[in-house]
């Protein structure tokens, strides 16, 4: 975009600031801002559909094959996907802790959210463990001031915060309607727009959100939540494209297409809904020292969330034998320090798998 001169580098440095300080996918928000800049609304839908449709495309179709034909899989290829899984989280743990500039401070809401989500892994308990760090932060932590760089304008106030009131109707109304009118496909709406609506901290952190809300309710089996997840590493496109497959693979009610498609829209309506929402007033909020520190509590608390993920069900359910300890610490290896990226990585994983079952 740059190259193009749609925008200056400071503008586009400011748009990636506003959208790492939202909840949500900051590559797909950052598309949608740009794409609004360029075409309005309409532009904002044509950047959010090119950068999200392949891979959502190719996720449903992976959900309906699984659905179709599972009994027609190699033997160990879904546990050598689960192996990769291990090392794509513990590489996504490693490095978002790295990211928080670390004081004891942090580190301890990291190692008590981890514990916490350990000991009661449900979507309500890690809601409260976020909120209680942000309060954490607000109150005791400290962060620079920083530079700043000029406002990117991107729309106007009122149209802003009607987003935002519109934003926070549906994270209150949707659990109300699901709750008064039982229905698969209103009940997945609340619980994948709520997910989207509080992925702080990177894409990584969709999974034990998404875990804990799909995976007790029956909708989809842990088994088969890993090996999606592993797939969404695959694929090109964010990783909330996962939504797709865990819509399209629902066990009872809306599934395949359907399913996918709910999905994969309610999941990024909050990214869409914020970014828009808050852009005019972020020369105002990213000067604000309290907001910051309490992001940096919560952005605290979802690495532990995510560490408490990695534990259970993420090794828990994949190493089970020394040989999948030692594919687990090649793949992570591979990863962390040759810099081979995911969709290499993880059919590897699944074709060992595969050879080690045999």
């Amino acid at each position: 975009m740059v190259r193009r001169r749609w925008l200056d580098e400071a503008s586009y440095a400011d748009l990636v600031a506003l959208c790492q300080f939202l909840p949500g996918p900051t590559s797909s928000q950052v598309g949608m801002a740009l794409g609004r800049l360029r075409a309005g609304h309409a532009g904002a839908l044509a950047a959010w559909a090119g950068f999200t449709l392949p891979s959502a495309v190719l996720l449903v179709l992976l959900a309906k094959g699984l659905a179709s034909h599972a009994d027609q899989l190699p033997n160990g290829l879904l546990h050598g996907l689960k192996v990769a899984t291990v090392a794509v989280v513990a590489q996504a743990v490693w490095g978002m802790a790295r990211s928080l500039y670390p004081d004891a401070p942090r580190i301890a809401l990291m190692l008590g959210a981890a514990a916490v989500c350990l000991c009661l892994p449900t979507a309500p308990m890690q809601l409260a463990v976020m909120v209680l760090s942000g309060v954490f932060g607000l109150l005791w932590l400290r962060v620079p001031a920083g530079a700043f760089l000029p406002l990117l304008p991107l729309g106007g106030k009122r149209g802003g915060a009607a987003l935002l009131v519109v934003f926070l109707l549906l994270l209150t109304v949707l659990p109300v309607l699901a709750a008064l009118f039982p229905s698969p496909l209103l009940s997945m709406a609340d619980a994948f727009y709520r997910t989207g609506a509080l992925v702080f901290g990177g894409g990584h952190v969709v999974l034990p959100l998404l875990q804990a809300e799909m995976v007790p309710t029956g909708w989809i089996d842990n088994e088969s939540l890993l090996a999606g997840y592993a797939a969404a590493q695959a694929v090109p496109g964010p990783l909330f494209t996962f939504a797709a497959f865990l819509g399209a693979s629902m066990n009872h009610g809306a599934y395949g297409w359907t399913g996918g498609l709910v999905g994969l829209l309610t999941i990024f309506l909050p990214a869409w809904l914020l970014v828009m929402g808050t852009a005019p007033f972020w020369e105002t909020l990213r000067r604000d020292t309290r907001a910051r520190a309490a992001l940096a509590g919560v952005n605290a608390a979802v690495v532990g969330i995510l560490l408490a993920a990695f534990v259970d069900p993420v090794w828990t359910s994949a190493i089970h034998a020394p040989r999948d300890l030692a594919l687990g610490l090649v793949a992570l290896l591979a990863l962390q320090f040759a810099r081979w990226p995911a969709w290499c990585v993880v059919p590897l994983c699944g074709i060992a798998g595969i050879l080690g079952s045999g």
